[in-house]
């Protein structure tokens, strides 16, 4: 009996500890960083290609638009993933943007709600910094202290998709920057006009 009593006074007191964690340490903010050996506008680029999300993404699935102008400051979106054999939606809204720079997000879930942000810059030798600030919140006491719990993982989980965007964005094939070509009627227009002018000479 006397071993009960202290197995129960050590649960309660873990399970005080468990909540005060999540009220010392409500939040959870980090930062992350890579380089990528790709120029900067294919970087920006292949971010923003929602065929590639999977390749980086763990559990992406598919994005669904709400409201807004896709891709610009204002547009809302849920965002669609699979963890654990179960599906997760997220709500994505854009809050700042610059192109080939920076974009901005919350996340919010009944679990919790973040703010992020990615930023993108040019090195001198063509290569591409890629970093993100990431702050997250429970949504309530428990969803907080399991936060401060595990903050370790979910930072983890970051670097993990920041190093598979870096080889997401090195094995790129796709050509998002076509040359494009005169057009064939302009060309036709400009010899017909010239050999107007020879035969009135």
């Amino acid at each position: 009996m006397k071993y009960l009593k202290y197995l129960l006074g050590l649960i309660v007191i873990l399970a005080i500890g468990f909540f005060l964690m999540g009220l010392i340490k409500p939040k959870l903010s980090y930062d992350c960083e890579t380089t990528v050996n790709k120029p900067l506008a294919e970087s920006w680029a292949v971010v923003q290609d929602e065929s590639k999300m999977a390749d980086w993404l763990e559990g992406f699935q598919k994005t669904e638009h709400i409201s807004g102008t896709p891709g610009t400051v204002g547009a809302v979106s849920d965002v669609y993933f699979i963890q654990d054999g179960e599906e997760m939606t997220i709500r994505e809204t854009i809050t700042a943007l610059v192109p080939n720079e920076s974009i901005s997000m919350t996340f919010t879930s009944d679990f919790m709600n973040m703010d992020y942000t990615l930023n993108m810059a040019s090195v001198d030798d063509g290569t591409t910094k890629i970093s993100s600030n990431t702050i997250a919140q429970g949504n309530g006491i428990i969803s907080k202290s399991i936060m401060a719990v595990m903050g370790g993982s979910v930072k983890g989980q970051e670097e993990t998709n920041l190093a598979n965007l870096k080889k997401t964005i090195e094995a790129n094939t796709t050509d998002y920057f076509p040359e494009e070509e005169e057009p064939i009627e302009a060309i036709e227009v400009e010899e017909v006009t010239e050999g107007a002018e020879s035969s009135g000479g």
